[in-house]
């Protein structure tokens, strides 16, 4: 990305303000499996992540989305145990994309729904 997509844009990384915060005002405590890195301020009261591609929270797991809202007040690293072995990565959220649940009546599924069962009547106004 150009010099200036960095200056004016926040939706696909960090902005070069976000950056120079990062780098003068904290210190980086952390990073994921997905590489995402996670800052806190010197003085330990504000908590933050860089990420690594698009910005998208579904991105961030769950143990460190404890760790930024400050359920974790030790890194997750050092506070949680290991990964159970029936435990399953998360998932990103695959809102709008090709990926995306669509139940049987959606468009993008051609539109046909089930006939109603007639378990239900009408309402129309005036007939009580």
């Amino acid at each position: 990305m150009s010099i200036l997509g960095k200056i004016f844009t926040w939706w696909d990384g960090a902005t070069v303000g976000t950056l120079l915060n990062s780098w003068r005002h904290g210190r980086q405590v952390g990073e994921d499996a997905l590489g995402n890195r996670y800052f806190m301020s010197r003085d330990g009261k504000r908590r933050w992540v860089l990420y690594k591609g698009s910005n998208d929270a579904s991105r961030v797991p769950p143990e460190w989305h404890g760790w930024l809202h400050r359920t974790l007040d030790a890194l997750p690293t050092d506070a949680l145990p290991a990964p159970r072995a029936w435990e399953r990565e998360p998932t990103p959220n695959l809102t709008g994309s090709l990926g995306a649940y669509r139940p049987a009546g959606a468009l993008e599924r051609g539109g046909r729904r089930a006939a109603a069962t007639g378990d239900y009547e009408a309402w129309r106004p005036g007939a009580e």
